[in-house]
């Protein structure tokens, strides 16, 4: 192996501990790591006051620039679950998308990331918030980041529109039931 390869950084995707993204891109660059765990900001209200939270784009992945000397080094951060792997070697991200991905964040705020894997045409959910939050209903088809339901249970047919962060999936409750017939 040539000693380029050895020095030679690259940016290589790392899996944390559920919300421990924050917390291990510190606990690297304190060990002198270049880390980039790229954040949003959104504002919460409360009851008595508002704030503005940063929370991870991606969640449970952090992103490090590191040589094949310190690759091992990264494994022995607290909150480090391992490597991202592709083709069973750790997955390699060019400089290039770690840029756009800046400045992206940078000229759009409201940049954020869902995962409509774990959702389709048919799910039983419930609504976490807004105008029918507790109400559960069903998902009738997904535009873009917005899901279309239907309310069952309020004795009539009301479809809607709810943006997908707004609800929370509620098969469990429909397997019960049919479980018991």
């Amino acid at each position: 192996m040539e000693v380029k390869q050895l020095h030679e950084k690259r940016w290589l995707v790392i899996y944390t501990r559920p919300r421990w993204e924050k917390k291990v891109d510190g606990l690297l660059k304190q060990q002198g790591i270049e880390s980039y765990c790229p954040v949003r900001n959104v504002e919460n209200q409360w009851a008595d006051r508002k704030k503005e939270v940063s929370f991870p784009l991606f969640n449970s992945y952090v992103f490090v620039r590191v040589s094949l000397r310190e690759e091992a080094q990264v494994l022995y951060c607290m909150g480090v679950m391992g490597y991202v792997y592709y083709m069973q070697k750790p997955a390699v991200v060019r400089d290039e998308v770690i840029d756009e991905v800046k400045r992206n964040l940078t000229l759009y705020k409201d940049l954020e990331i869902i995962n409509l894997q774990n959702i389709s045409v048919g799910d039983r959910v419930l609504v976490k918030q807004g105008a029918f939050a507790n109400h559960p209903g069903q998902v009738v088809q997904i535009q873009g980041k917005n899901v279309l339901m239907v309310f069952d249970n309020i004795h009539c047919a009301l479809v809607t529109r709810i943006p997908f962060q707004h609800i929370t999936i509620n098969n469990l409750n429909q397997n019960n039931k049919n479980a018991a017939k």
